[in-house]
């Protein structure tokens, strides 16, 4: 997930195997026919097949509210609440705007605080406000200029707030116009569950203002990354109805407290088709957080399910580690917030991407350390595994790391033919190294390398292989900074 051109940035530089034999039970669907058993991971050459940008305000599983459904009553003058809320500050107001000689409204609201975005079409300026204890600040304003019907956005990403314009008949789409984070959390903190318990999603106008749609509920994604395969404890792919179940990154609008994680399917045979089916947020230290940068287990021996993620979701500069959870609850759809506690990874350095799979009865863990995140990041893949019998997170000891490498993440355990390897991405070389269990490395996958550090997920479907993965493709990144990418790529390779 961490770019590899951040120095060109100035900002971050400077600061189961698919191959498994057979079927799986009724409940988890058929793992794709193994190839040859004698394949290896060089002979598989790979080329893009797909290329696409997913991209939701709000994702269209986890619509919250819609006008359209329950009827509107147009009113001036007033902020209509919903009367719903996101569990977490994850959350969109999109609004459709027939006629704006006023001010338009949107965002949370509550209790004698809100947090709104507002614009202005005949002055031509749209702001931030945020009101607590009957005291409203303007964070921050920006020029807008539209003209006759447009849509209208604020968005909600941890502290960070939003506002976009969608102007009709253009075409751009939504752009964002201003956004803030500092100047709303130091005025109220939207993590903390007592104070967005309080808040529903709300709009309305200000004067002459006359609304058309409105539709609100959870934060979808301006774009993807960090894709891992949903799996089974001994590395078989969590596949159902023909669908194969992963983890991915949502980018949000802006750096990376603002993404949060998500779980999608992709339809094995027709890989364009792809759905966000549950969102994952995470309680640790008194806040609801975005954590994500992980991978989701499950343990048919105990029946659960094992969450590991990357604790970006407040990275400040000041370290990175590894989170878990287990639990019953299907979190393979819906929304989730659950807690979590740290990992006891053997390193005393940072640490990022975690790949569980259970092999030979002992648990290995793959990560990324990091002795460093300022002024330059600095990080490498290790592996480290546990006692047989032991559980996934208890005695875990080093195996190895590669210490020669320096810009290395992605870090994936996978079976190919009849041996397991660790997987990984390298931004200064520009590949994908390709260790043992050992950590020696053996080599590196022919695949085209992109922009970023693309991860290399790799699974096997029926005799093909496929790589999902993503690049450095940001959006808006003139208003919204770092952290905006990226386009989800899948790239084949026939087998052998």
């Amino acid at each position: 997930m961490v770019a590899r051109d951040m120095s060109r940035r100035g900002l971050l530089r400077t600061a189961g195997a698919a191959g498994a034999v057979g079927a799986v039970s009724a409940l988890f669907g058929t793992v794709p026919a193994m190839a040859e058993p004698s394949v290896t991971p060089f002979d598989l050459h790979f080329a893009v097949s797909h290329k696409y940008r997913p991209f939701d305000l709000i994702a269209p599983r986890f619509v919250q509210y819609d006008s359209a459904v329950t009827p509107l009553s147009a009113s001036s003058d007033t902020l209509v609440s919903t009367g719903v809320r996101p569990r977490a500050p994850f959350g969109s107001v999109l609004v459709e705007v027939q006629r704006a000689a006023g001010v338009v409204v949107a965002g949370l609201a509550g209790g004698g605080t809100s947090v709104l975005g507002t614009l202005d079409a005949t002055t031509g300026r749209a702001t931030i406000e945020v009101t607590v204890g009957g005291a409203t600040t303007v964070v921050k304003s920006a020029e807008v200029r539209v003209a006759g019907a447009f849509r209208f956005a604020v968005v909600v990403n941890e502290n960070a707030v939003t506002v976009l314009v969608d102007t009709t008949g253009t075409g751009a789409g939504w752009q964002p116009v201003l956004t803030e984070r500092d100047g709303v959390r130091a005025l109220v903190d939207l993590r903390v569950p007592a104070v967005l318990g309080r808040l529903d999603y709300s709009f309305g106008g200000r004067g002459d203002v006359r609304l058309g749609r409105v539709r609100a509920g959870y934060f979808g994604q301006a774009g993807v990354r960090d894709p891992h395969v949903v799996q089974h404890a001994d590395g078989r792919p969590f596949i159902r109805d023909g669908k194969l179940y992963l983890t991915m990154t949502n980018a949000g609008l802006g750096f990376f407290q603002q993404a949060h994680w998500a779980v999608w399917t992709i339809d094995l045979a027709d890989p364009s088709r792809l759905e966000q089916v549950a969102v994952l947020f995470f309680e640790r230290d008194g806040v609801v957080l975005g954590d994500h940068a992980g991978q989701i287990v499950y343990d048919d021996r105990t029946g659960r399910f094992i969450l590991a993620m990357s604790s970006w979701g407040d990275f400040a500069f000041r370290g990175v580690h590894v989170r878990h959870t287990t639990t019953t609850a299907n979190v393979l759809q819906g929304v989730h917030v659950l807690p979590t506690s740290r990992l006891g990874l053997p390193t005393a350095v940072s640490s990022w991407d975690p790949a569980l799979t259970r092999i030979d009865g002992r648990w290995h863990v793959a990560f990324v350390e990091s002795e460093a995140q300022q002024p330059a990041f600095v990080f490498h893949p290790a592996l480290a595994v546990g006692p047989v019998g032991a559980d996934y997170a208890d005695s875990l000891r080093m195996v190895g790391a590669d210490n020669s490498v320096d810009q290395t993440e992605g870090t994936i355990i996978q079976r190919v033919g009849r041996k397991w390897h660790v997987f990984a991405s390298d931004g200064d070389a520009r590949e994908y190294p390709v260790y043992d269990l050992s950590m020696r490395k053996l080599g590196t996958l022919d695949a085209p390398y992109g922009t970023n550090i693309p991860h290399p997920m790799l699974l096997q479907v029926g005799r093909e292989w496929w790589m999902i993965t993503f690049d450095g493709t940001q959006y808006a990144e003139p208003v919204l900074g770092y952290g905006g990418h990226g386009d989800l790529i899948l790239m084949r390779s026939p087998g052998r």
